[in-house]
């Protein structure tokens, strides 16, 4: 007995071991990851400003071309409603409308197309359509999943013709 005492508790110890090593490995591997998603956030978020600002010149830019022959208020006027409508234009091609029926978007699939059934009648991949209802759900053929129990007598008759 002070034998297998002893393996179980190597057993033990080698488990504890092997999960402390794959916590390690993992919250490491974690790491590594977050660095990099936090380095690739970090560009996103300069080029995001880089391009308020080239906006914000743009825009400067726009405004000093028509102060030239408008007034100052009429040119700032005027650059504030190309924003407007560029900002309307933007929003309008990010959201869904009305005007579009939602059947085009449901077909459609990043990347491409969606699978097609092949032909034979199996579902998209290759896999066979799912059935309505669950085999043997609601049937009374067996005891497992019927919507009424077996009786010990159906069971000693059954038993019995064998």
């Amino acid at each position: 007995m002070d034998r297998l005492d002893h393996l179980e508790h190597l057993d033990r110890h080698l488990v504890d071991e092997l999960t402390q090593v794959a916590r390690e490995t993992i919250r490491e591997e974690l790491r590594q990851q977050t660095r990099k998603q936090r380095r690739r956030a970090a560009l996103y978020a300069a080029s995001g400003t880089l391009a308020l600002y080239a906006g914000a010149a743009l825009a400067l830019a726009l405004g000093l071309v028509l102060s030239l022959g408008l007034p100052d208020w009429a040119a700032a006027l005027i650059t504030a409603v190309v924003l407007g409508a560029a900002a309307y234009v933007l929003r309008g091609a990010a959201r869904p409308s009305a005007s579009r029926p939602n059947a085009e978007r449901e077909g459609t699939v990043v990347g491409g197309t969606a699978p097609g059934t092949p032909p034979g009648g199996t579902g998209p991949a290759g896999y066979p359509p799912a059935p309505p209802v669950a085999p043997g759900v609601g049937t009374g053929n067996g005891p497992v999943g019927t919507s009424a129990p077996a009786s010990a007598e159906s069971e000693e008759q059954r038993h019995r013709g064998r």
